[in-house]
């Protein structure tokens, strides 16, 4: 075992520790340690290191992102933890509702542009 395999295994057993189980994009990624390490620690940092916001708001903004991308298995765990920091069930419905609109208008503006380029606006132009 090299030090990037013990490095690896530590990181994973923690990773289990926290969510239960270790999701499908660590497991992958745990296969090439020069991915891995990196990610989970830019992951680690973004969501529980030094922030301007509580833990609770960090989370709500994690369901909202994972909301917006459609990632199941992201909000079943940023939802369990937005849950244990404090988020309350309006405030979840509060972001989940404002992130899927926002996906919606996304997709809606770049179909929508395509539309005009192969319409044009109403006024012919």
């Amino acid at each position: 075992m090299t030090d990037d395999d013990d490095i690896v295994k530590i990181m994973l057993e923690k990773i289990e520790k926290r969510y239960g189980s270790v999701p499908l994009v660590n497991r992958v990624l745990s296969e090439r340690p020069d991915l891995f390490v990196p990610a989970v620690k830019y992951g680690t940092a973004v969501i529980e290191g030094k922030s301007s916001f509580d833990h609770k708001t960090r989370y709500l903004f994690a369901v909202a992102a994972a909301t917006a991308m459609g990632s199941e298995h992201c909000i079943d765990v940023q939802l369990d933890h937005a849950i244990q920091a404090g988020a309350t069930r309006d405030e979840v419905i509060e972001v989940m509702s404002i992130a899927s609109m926002m996906a919606m208008t996304r997709s809606q503006s770049v179909a929508f542009r395509k539309f005009r380029d192969k319409f044009g606006d109403r006024d012919g132009s």
